[in-house]
C-alpha cells in the first residue's frame, strides 16, 4: 500500500472529507490549477495535528489552504496532500469587550462582520478583502492604510510534526506583507485581534466606503489572485506597470487588468504557464525601463 494510500484510510478514519485528484481551479480564486493527489478537509484542530503527523510520518507533502485568494497552483498540480482550513477552524468568540478570537479558517469577512456586530471598530479596512483570517495574518494583509499589524496581537500554530505553539506583539515581526510565518512552515491555527469600541452606524458606514472603493477600482469581474507584486519602496507596482505601457498586455489567457495594471487576471482558459509567462515580461520590462525589482505578491505552488 502506497504512502498515499494509507493517507486516504487514515483521513477516513478521521472522519474527514477528501477527494482523490481534486482540480485545484476548484478552490483558488483565480481559478487556475492541476490536481491535488488528495485534498482533505479536517472538522478541527485535532484532526488537522493528526494529519499534519501523519504526513509527516509517511513523508508526504503537504500544503496548507486557507481560501485560495493569493494563489497561483501548478497546471501540473500539487503531487502530495492539500489540507484545507477553510470551514474545519471556523470558531470566533470575544476574549473581552475589545479582544476576539478566531480560528484560522474563518474568512476575513465574516471576522470584519463579527466586529462590526459587536461594535468594534478596527478592521473596516479588511473588509472586502478575500481571504481567511489565518491568510490575512500570514501575510499582513492590508488596504486604505490599514494593515492586520494595527489590530493583530497574537497567533497560535501548529508546526509540520503537530507541535503547539504560539508568538504575541513583536514575535509577529509584521511588516509590509510579511510576518515571522511568511520564512516558516508553521501553520496558523488561530488569531487574536484588539480593536476599539465604535459606533455601528460608523463603522459600517466606513466598511460601505472601502468596498465601494474597491468595486470601483479593482478589477473584481475578472478572477486574480489579487495584487500580483509587492508594492516596491516609494513606488506603486500598478503605476510602474502602466507607465511602462502594458496595461491590458495579454499572454494566453492571463492579462493586465485594463482596469488596474496592479493585477494579472485569468480573462478566459488561462493557465499557470500564462501567468508565469506574464509576469516575467513584467518584471523584465518594469526592470529595463525604470531599473527597479519587482516582487511577486501571490504565491507560487506546485
Amino acid at each position: 500500500m502506497s504512502q498515499l494510500d494509507q493517507l486516504k484510510g487514515y483521513a477516513k478514519q478521521l472522519g474527514c472529507v477528501y477527494f482523490e485528484n481534486e482540480p485545484m481551479c476548484d478552490h483558488t480564486t483565480f481559478k487556475i490549477g492541476g490536481p491535488a493527489d488528495i485534498f482533505i478537509i479536517p472538522s478541527s484542530k485535532t484532526t488537522l495535528t493528526s494529519l499534519l503527523e501523519a504526513c509527516q510520518r509517511w513523508d508526504i507533502p503537504t500544503f496548507i489552504l486557507g481560501n485560495g485568494s493569493n494563489l497561483l497552483v501548478s497546471d501540473s498540480g500539487f503531487r502530495g496532500a492539500v489540507i484545507s482550513i477553510s470551514g474545519g477552524l471556523s470558531a470566533i468568540g470575544l476574549r473581552d469587550a475589545f479582544t476576539i478570537t478566531c480560528g484560522a479558517g474563518i474568512k476575513l469577512s465574516a471576522l470584519c462582520m463579527y466586529a462590526l456586530e459587536n461594535s468594534l471598530s478596527g478592521l473596516e479596512f479588511a473588509w472586502g478583502i478575500p481571504g481567511t483570517a489565518g491568510g490575512a495574518a500570514y501575510m499582513n494583509a492590508g488596504a486604505y492604510g490599514g494593515e492586520m499589524k494595527d489590530v493583530l496581537v497574537s497567533c497560535t500554530h501548529l508546526c509540520k510534526d503537530g507541535t503547539e505553539g504560539s508568538f504575541a506583539d513583536d514575535e509577529l515581526d509584521l511588516h509590509y506583507r510579511h510576518s515571522v510565518y511568511s520564512d516558516s512552515d508553521k501553520i496558523i491555527t488561530s488569531l487574536t485581534v484588539k480593536l476599539m469600541p465604535g459606533e455601528k452606524a460608523e463603522i459600517r458606514e466606513k466598511m460601505d466606503r472601502y468596498m465601494s472603493l474597491r468595486k470601483e477600482k479593482q478589477p473584481i469581474e475578472q478572477p486574480s489572485a489579487g495584487s500580483t507584486f509587492k508594492r516596491p519602496p516609494g513606488h506603486f507596482a500598478g503605476t510602474l506597470i502602466e507607465e511602462c505601457g502594458l496595461k491590458g498586455h495579454q499572454i494566453g489567457g492571463a492579462q493586465v487588468s485594463p482596469k488596474l495594471a496592479g493585477f494579472v487576471g485569468n480573462a478566459g482558459g488561462a493557465t499557470a504557464s500564462d501567468v508565469k509567462r506574464l509576469m516575467e515580461h513584467i518584471k523584465n520590462e518594469v526592470f529595463l525601463r525604470t531599473n527597479i525589482q519587482l516582487e511577486p505578491e501571490i504565491k507560487i505552488v506546485g
